[in-house]
């Protein structure tokens, strides 16, 4: 045995597994199990040529035993086509030998990258049957399937049974809260693990923990986390320093982030100046995301520019108006060797679009050496609907039913346009078109993070235990902003009713009432942070900018693109959004 993995170690290319398989049948050792186990799993998992000999060879095995079985099943979930993995259990499940735990692994491995959720709640159930269920390695393997196939509830049902739990079982359920749209949940199973149990959270602990603060932009959460990383010396791992910068980034603090990235105690990748870039592009910084830019592609420090840096870049550009800037940066990418892909051409149809060069935008879609995706033409709807071009609107609209797109904002979209024009019986044929076709439209809501509880509003939203007071506060912010000049920009309110029900429709918007949430619950003075999972609409960005300077407040407000940093009247946009 120790002469058969001696020689499979020196085994340098595939020519070479098939001269050690031609050695262990002439000397006999190939029928020797637990040789021929080791072969067949080296060849399984060293590549899909390697495979597909293993397969080949496994053919020809009159009775194969379970740890046969096991290696092609193994090599099947590594590989390109896991599901594959699915066949081979059912052919082994159909011979003598049986399964063991390794078989269960292996095959819910598959079930992870496959994410196939079905199968996985087979194979558990398998492994009851079987017995299995004792052995942690098993459990934890499961677990990490059910966090990864969505299957949330199965995973915190399984982790609050199981009778002992690793370090690794602790990060599968955080690491899939935070990745299943449950960010709350895992800062708060982070903070279980921390003060409960006899495991201190370690480096992917860490990761679902930022991970779950980026997306709820909580602040005070992510401090305390960021503390805990330097604490521990975390903060020598590139990979952590990275979620480190994307959270400040994405809470709003951008120079924070900054600061992190010039401390930095381990060597910058890639990675980290394209997080870095892309903070500086979503704050709406786009002269220090270009200068930025220009030091990495100097090569003089770090590493050469990648197609995500230009794509970083030309979001800098797009955010800022800079749009003779991007379109140099788009010009220039072939001759230094990076390909253009569909987001290149994208983000170049966004900052066409938003200066109102729509012709020119619909131009390149055209143009295109691949073909457009959806988001091309959804982007392309969108800054139609900025500049009121019908025509553009209508194109662009055509090209989506075409490409069987579905999705409740094209169809907004559009109705907005024809809404601003006043033609209400497009509106209500768009409409129409929405139900025939059963398309919910997504209710946009906002949160903010008050004394460390995340608190979210829904439009027109009275489920907070402070409703009265926050519907008395947006009172008060009507009169204050109206004797200051303030008109309702309704003309984007889709039904066709009288102007006093419209303004009632836009002044409920979910980001005013977390703003209003925010004045009555924050010291004098204190920013505020809110969070909104759609682009924020006109009338709320004209009226925040408004409440920001009466208030004498700092508000940033993250929505779906990008963040608005309003201070004293002006956002940091520029109105340009």
């Amino acid at each position: 045995m120790a002469h058969v993995e001696s020689l499979l170690r020196k085994c340098a290319s595939f020519s070479h597994t098939q001269q050690l398989h031609a050695h262990l049948l002439t000397t006999g050792l190939f029928h020797f199990y637990p040789s021929r186990s080791k072969f067949l799993d080296f060849c399984a998992i060293s590549s899909s040529a390697g495979l597909t000999y293993a397969a080949a060879v496994f053919r020809f095995i009159h009775h194969p035993l379970t740890n046969d079985w096991n290696a092609l099943i193994r090599g099947h979930a590594q590989s390109h086509h896991p599901t594959c993995a699915f066949t081979c259990y059912v052919s082994m499940s159909r011979a003598p030998c049986r399964p063991d735990a390794l078989t269960c692994s292996f095959f819910l491995k598959a079930c992870a990258r496959a994410l196939a959720r079905t199968e996985s709640l087979q194979m558990h159930a398998q492994v009851l049957k079987s017995g299995f269920d004792a052995d942690v390695l098993l459990q934890t393997t499961l677990l990490d399937v059910y966090a990864k196939c969505g299957g949330l509830d199965h995973a915190c049902k399984l982790f609050d049974e199981m009778p002992k739990r690793d370090i690794a079982s602790w990060n599968a359920l955080i690491s899939g809260m935070a990745q299943g749209n449950r960010p709350y949940e895992a800062l708060e199973l982070f903070h279980r693990m921390r003060d409960q149990s006899v495991m201190m959270p370690n480096e992917v602990s860490v990761l679902g923990a930022l991970s779950a603060c980026s997306q709820l932009g909580a602040i005070k959460e992510g401090d305390k986390i960021y503390d805990y990383v330097k604490s521990h010396r975390f903060d020598e791992n590139v990979i952590v320093c990275n979620a480190v910068i994307d959270m400040y980034s994405k809470c709003g603090l951008v120079e924070k982030a900054y600061d992190v990235f010039k401390t930095m105690r381990c060597s910058k990748g890639t990675i980290t100046w394209n997080t870095m870039i892309m903070g500086f592009a979503i704050d709406g910084n786009g002269p220090k995301a270009l200068k930025l830019f220009h030091r990495m592609a100097g090569g003089h420090v770090g590493p050469q520019p990648d197609g995500v840096t230009y794509l970083a870049a030309l979001c800098a550009c797009n955010h800022a108006g800079m749009v003779d800037e991007g379109m140099r940066l788009f010009e220039s990418m072939e001759k230094n060797g990076v390909s253009k892909n569909v987001k290149h051409y994208g983000s170049v149809v966004d900052l066409l679009g938003r200066a109102g060069r729509l012709n020119e935008a619909h131009e390149i879609i055209e143009s295109m050496p691949m073909c457009p995706d959806v988001v091309l033409w959804q982007t392309l709807l969108g800054a139609s609907k900025i500049h009121g071009n019908i025509e553009i609107a209508e194109k662009a609209s055509r090209k989506l039913v075409e490409m069987g797109s579905n999705t409740c904002g094209d169809f907004v979209l559009l109705s907005n346009v024809y809404a601003a024009q006043g033609r209400w019986r497009d509106v209500g044929r768009v409409r129409d078109d929405m139900k025939t076709r059963n398309v919910k439209k997504v209710p946009g809501f906002s949160y903010t993070e008050m004394n460390g509880i995340i608190c979210q509003f829904y439009n027109g939203d009275k489920s907070h235990p402070m409703w009265r007071e926050i519907y008395g506060k947006l009172e008060e912010i009507s009169f204050r902003i109206r004797e200051f000049g303030y008109k309702p920009e309704t003309n984007y309110v889709l039904h066709d009713i009288g102007d006093e029900e419209k303004q009632n429709a836009l002044f409920y918007h979910s980001e005013k009432l977390a703003v209003a949430f925010g004045l009555i619950s924050t010291e004098e003075g204190s920013p505020i942070n809110i969070n909104k999972n759609l682009r924020i609409c006109g009338d709320c960005h004209a009226v925040i900018k408004l409440v920001s300077k009466l208030y004498c407040r700092e508000i940033i407000v993250r929505d779906r693109t990008r963040f608005h940093r309003f201070r004293d009247g002006s956002c940091s946009c520029k109105d340009y959004w």
